[in-house]
């Protein structure tokens, strides 16, 4: 929380226009200077010469310098150009060289305010601000460049307003410290962040490729018949060194985006910071949460951690690593201390799954069956013309697989029907446990393939209004009975309608309560 000082310097901000910062020039400059670079220097030399020989090398140097000029005179004109200013219900903005653009964002709109910094602009003191807006597929507003004061004093004078849309309200309770990543943690992470999907294709690889690496060895060593000794030797070397190559850089990359992640919390809001390289700080408003994701691969699971993200309706400004809208409230942690802050955002308890029917778990079988029969059949094929290095025939091995997979699949899906939340569960390599208010669910839909009306089954799709639900990854209640189906989907739709109703008289309550404080003239506190 902001003390009183501070409090006045960001009421100063609202009702005022400002520029950039005016360092926001040269970096702007240099920044579309070196993309010209890069393409002079691939295009340039024979394209100098092509010009240079027909207009002489003077113009030509002429052409160069205006173009120079061209390039710094635009960015004084954008910086003089662009101007943003907060109001007490919207943030407004006016920007363009050749056209202008004018616009008002509503300030109840905006989903999350987020800052970033890279080396160059933390050694120059600025940073980059972007406002989400529900729905939006890009960032609402963006902000090339301002002061890190100014950013910050943005985040948190928006974050005020969008709550209160009062001017006059007071500042949010002081923000406590929910989560804050550990070195063991941030190592742990580095460790289990390893996609184990790779390792098939990594597999797959050094079957392909490990007998031509032998064939490189000593012709003697292959005249004696070494040669299968070596490929079966080299190939889960080759395989092995690959995962670990794989596991280092996805390590590498985790640890420098979220070292120093730390999470606060107030009444309305929470707020990270993370990046080493790359510094990202942001909002998230408990009001406009749309889902909560716990989500485990299997190597976290295996030690008990696990992760937390939360969705919101706008794009997410978060940076590397980011997906969609959903920003990591834990990056990892024990799956105990991750259940334990879940349930302090959204109230769920201790949950129960109810799995699939069995059939479901037959039809996984069939399917990875004819997964395996198909990949048989095709390296056959391959042997047919071209011959392979080893016999195609031992891919029917992977059969004995198949039983533990299909049961697998089917022990981690799930979903579960509580008072105030729907719950789904999906993945063996990443198992997603997703919680659903109800009163945030936007549409319920179910659905079935052909093969899953074979066999009675369906699949009850709950869509929010997160951007993620625009690239499939909605809460689903995948290969349930097709009868239950039905039930779980009027259900849901039918607690949405409840609790909607809930909150309408619930506001209507604390509005009613607040108008007939004021009247009396009593203080009104936050309830």
């Amino acid at each position: 929380m902001t003390d009183g000082g501070d409090r006045l310097r960001d009421e100063r901000l609202i009702g005022r226009a400002f520029r950039l910062h005016p360092l926001s020039i040269p970096y702007r400059v240099l920044e579309q200077g070196l993309g010209l670079a890069f393409v002079l220097l691939v295009v340039g030399a024979p394209a100098f010469g092509m010009v240079a020989n027909s207009l002489g090398t003077s113009l030509t140097a002429v052409l160069g310098a205006v173009l120079v000029v061209g390039v710094v005179g635009y960015g004084v004109a954008y910086y003089r150009r662009f101007e943003y200013e907060l109001t007490a219900d919207t943030f407004d903005i006016r920007s363009g060289v050749f056209a202008r653009r004018d616009r008002e964002i509503p300030l109840r709109r905006i989903q999350n305010v987020d800052i970033s910094q890279n080396i160059v602009q933390r050694a120059l003191g600025i940073a980059e601000v972007r406002l989400e807006t529900a729905g939006g597929s890009t960032s609402e507003a963006h902000l090339k460049f301002v002061s890190v004061t100014r950013a910050n004093r943005l985040q948190r004078e928006i974050s005020r307003l969008s709550r209160a849309g009062d001017e006059q309200s007071p500042e949010p309770e002081a923000f406590e410290t929910l989560f804050e990543i550990s070195d063991r943690e941030l190592g742990l992470l580095a460790v289990v962040s390893t996609d184990l999907r790779i390792i098939p294709a990594l597999f797959l690889g050094a079957s392909l490729f490990a007998p031509s690496a032998a064939a490189m060895f000593d012709a003697e060593m292959l005249l004696y018949g070494y040669q299968s000794v070596i490929g079966a030797v080299l190939g889960p070397l080759v395989t092995l060194a690959g995962i670990v190559l794989v596991g280092l850089l996805y390590g590498a990359l985790n640890a420098t985006l979220y070292y120093g992640f730390t999470l606060r919390g107030a009444a309305d809001e929470l707020r990270y910071e993370r990046g080493l390289l790359q510094k990202y700080s942001g909002t998230i408003p408990l009001s406009k949460i749309q889902s909560l994701t716990v989500e485990e691969n299997v190597l976290a699971r295996a030690i008990g951690y696990a992760s937390l993200e939360i969705e919101t309706a706008g794009q997410s400004g978060g940076g590397e690593g980011n997906q969609g809208s959903s920003q990591s409230a834990i990056p990892l942690a024990t799956r105990d201390r991750v259940l334990e802050l879940t349930n302090s955002i959204e109230p769920v308890g201790d949950v129960g799954f109810e799995r699939p029917p069995k059939r479901a778990r037959q039809r996984y079988g069939v399917r990875y069956a004819a997964v395996v029969v198909i990949l048989t059949g095709v390296l056959w094929l391959v042997d047919a013309v071209v011959g392979l290095p080893f016999a195609w025939w031992l891919a029917l091995g992977a059969l004995v697989l198949v039983p533990p997979a299909a049961h697998l699949k089917w022990r981690n899906r799930g979903y579960a029907v509580g008072e105030n939340h729907v719950l789904t569960r999906n993945g063996f390599w990443v198992r997603q446990t997703k919680i659903v208010p109800y009163y945030r669910v936007q549409t319920v839909v179910s659905s079935s393939t052909v093969f899953q009306r074979r066999r009675r089954l369906a699949t009850v799709t709950i869509d929010t209004a997160g951007a993620r639900s625009l690239v499939g990854n909605d809460a689903k209640a995948v290969d349930v009975d097709d009868v239950t189906a039905t039930q779980l989907r009027e259900g849901v739709s039918g607690n949405l309608y409840t609790a909607l109703r809930r909150r309408r008289h619930d506001e209507g309550r604390r509005r009613r309560f607040g108008d007939r404080r004021q009247s009396s003239g009593e203080p009104v506190a936050e309830e």
